[in-house]
């Protein structure tokens, strides 16, 4: 019984644990944007900044 109910909440928690894992990875690209470069949220990559 002790199996069953760990490995549903195994189960339970690894949608949370991906869409966290998928948070931490846009922030994480936005800080690694090189010099003259700024993070596009819409487009998901670094944009070179213009004016």
């Amino acid at each position: 019984m002790t199996r069953t109910i760990l490995a549903a909440a195994v189960l339970a928690l690894t949608p949370a644990l991906a869409m966290a894992e998928c948070g931490w990875h846009q922030k994480n690209a936005a800080m690694t944007c090189a010099d003259g470069m700024v993070y596009d949220a819409d487009a998901d990559a670094c944009v070179k900044v213009t004016g």
